[in-house]
Order: structure tokens, then C-alpha cells, then sequence
């Protein structure tokens, strides 16, 4: 089984907010393979499905960015998800607009979200790194990231998310044709 994870902050006033990329990618697997409603409660929406005849979870933890570790190691130890078959996907300032990058392990670049799931499971899991562009100057990354995009990098970043979510399948078999596939634009 994978766990899919899109780190967010939930609420109104954040959807389509620079943060919430991984919430948008989420709802966008859920809806193109049809997967159907499983757990919901204070700390996490989950869903279950298939991708290409593998079974999946998705989930978007519910507490907020900075505390999205704790409902994720709970799902992973009840359901017995092995890390390399965990995936978690963020927004990441240090990437162009729409970029995406994948990684496994690491640091986590001062992303508070990564830094609650490092802390609760440690980081030997999958990211997908969406590129959000960054401000400038560091002390603009806090209010940046959670302004919602323009109608422009709107455009972009549902264009991206549309070649993430129809090549995803690939994702889990291989990195590397995955990435392939969203640079040829398929």
C-alpha cells in the first residue's frame, strides 16, 4: 500500500494558497482515479483507491502545516506503510514556478511541515517538490506563501498539476520516466 500525502493548512481562507499546493495536487488525484472517501476527522482526510492496480492512500493532514506529522505516523503504523512507499508532497520556495523535483531523504529546507513528519516518522520518505518561486527575501516567506497565486501562476500551476496527476501511475513503477514525462510536456 502507498500513502500520498499533500501537506497543506486547512481552511477557507488558504485553498489556492502558494502553501496549500499539495492539498490541490490531492484533491486532483482523487478526482482523475476515482478514489472514494475513507476517514475524515480533525486531524486528517483520507481517501482510498487505485493507481494503476496498486492500492493507495491519499490524505491531506488536517491540524495544520507545522503539525501535519503526527496524523501521518498514525496512519503509516496502523496501516503498516512501509517509508519507501510513502510519498509527500509540498511546496518548495526554492524552486522556479512549477518546477517539480523528487527526493527521497534529506533535509528539510526549513519547511516546517517537513521538519513536524521528520520529527514524528524521521525522512527517509518520498517528496514531490512543486516549485512556488520564492519572494526574494526571507523575511517575505511567511506571508508569501500563504498569498494565493495570480490568475497567471494559476494557469501554470493547474497545467502542472494536470501533467503530475495523469502521469502519476508512472511515478510508482519509475522516477525517472516520470520525470521524463512531465518535461515532454505528456
Amino acid at each position: 500500500m502507498f500513502l500520498i500525502c499533500g501537506l497543506g493548512n486547512p481552511g477557507k481562507e488558504y485553498i489556492n494558497t502558494r502553501h496549500n499546493i499539495g492539498f490541490n495536487l490531492v484533491d486532483k488525484l482523487s478526482s482523475f482515479y476515482n478514489f472514494s472517501s475513507f476517514k475524515k476527522d480533525n486531524k486528517k482526510e483520507v481517501l482510498k483507491g487505485l493507481i494503476d492496480n496498486h492500492s493507495c492512500l491519499l490524505m491531506k493532514p488536517l491540524n495544520f502545516m507545522n503539525l501535519s506529522g503526527q496524523p501521518i505516523q498514525e496512519i503509516i503504523n496502523f496501516y503498516k506503510i512501509k517509508k519507501n512507499n510513502i510519498y509527500v508532497i509540498h511546496d518548495d520556495i526554492d524552486l522556479e514556478l512549477g518546477k517539480v523535483k523528487l527526493k527521497f531523504g534529506g533535509g528539510n529546507g526549513g519547511h516546517n511541515g517537513l521538519s513536524s513528519i521528520d520529527e514524528m516518522i524521521g525522512n527517509n520518505y518520498h517528496r514531490i517538490r512543486i516549485g512556488i518561486d520564492h519572494p526574494g527575501t526571507k523575511h517575505l516567506v511567511s506571508n508569501y506563501v500563504l498569498n494565493k497565486f495570480t490568475n497567471d501562476e494559476m494557469n501554470l500551476i493547474e497545467d502542472r498539476l494536470y501533467k503530475i496527476t495523469s502521469n502519476f501511475n508512472i511515478l510508482l513503477k519509475d522516477s525517472v520516466l516520470f520525470l521524463t514525462k512531465l518535461a515532454d510536456g505528456n
